[in-house]
């Protein structure tokens, strides 16, 4: 199994930018598809951004497209998310996700499709 934690969350103004980091543990990391998730208040926990265990493929929410960046490397077993231009409905608590995956394309938005999560780091856009 694997061992997720998130880092890099904050308080920031809208328009700044931040970068989250997911760093894991245990098991090959390469092995791994993963994905970010958000929960805000009173919501449900939302996909934005996914790649497959190599980085051959990346998926973007459209709420996200063109401002966020998911990317990972493998020798550091670390993933990334580079969030820019940030408003204030990207405030939520950020997750990052884990699924065992037989191939180095695929990439899953699902919440059910994942069985290991970080603990979440918060993120606030003020206006």
């Amino acid at each position: 199994q694997v061992q997720l934690a998130e880092s890099g969350g904050g308080l920031v103004q809208a328009g700044d930018s931040l970068r989250l980091s997911c760093s894991a543990s245990g098991r090959t990391f390469s092995d791994y598809a993963m994905g970010w998730f958000r929960q805000a208040p009173g919501k449900e926990r939302e996909n934005v951004a996914a790649i497959s265990r190599v980085a051959s493929m990346t998926y973007y929410a459209d709420s996200v497209k063109g401002r966020f960046t998911i990317s990972r490397d493998n020798g550091k077993n670390v993933m990334y998310l580079e969030m820019n231009s940030l408003k204030p409905e990207d405030t939520a608590v950020y997750y990052c996700a884990a699924k065992l995956s037989g191939s180095t394309r695929a990439y899953w938005t699902e919440f059910e499709s994942y069985r290991y999560w970080g603990q979440g780091t918060q993120v606030t856009v003020s206006s």
